[in-house]
């Protein structure tokens, strides 16, 4: 069952507000050990929560970019990989993590 756009931006709203009050993790200027990382993590919260569905082209334009999010949230210079396994770390579900 999809939810609504509405509910997963509000999702994904409080879910931003919680990261950006926590400390981020130190992350360095080199490319990180699997940049596949996000797709990875995104992929295995779909299949254990079934929340995540809807394409970024059904979104309000403009849209602000994974990677422009990943700079925002943790520093300047931070790989979509490297913002992969943050969430990864973060969310508190076992089911996601960058192997």
């Amino acid at each position: 069952m999809r939810g609504s756009t509405a509910g997963l931006s509000t999702g994904l709203s409080a879910g931003l507000i919680a990261v950006l009050s926590a400390a981020p993790p130190a992350l360095g200027g080199t490319p990180p050990a699997n940049p596949n990382c996000l797709g990875v993590v995104t992929a295995q919260r779909a299949v254990a929560n079934h929340d995540i569905g809807e394409h970024a082209s059904s979104q309000d334009e403009p849209r602000l970019g994974l990677g422009n999010v990943a700079e925002e949230v943790v520093g300047d210079g931070t790989h979509v990989g490297e913002f992969g396994a943050f969430l990864g770390e973060i969310d508190g579900d076992p089911a996601t993590h960058c192997p």
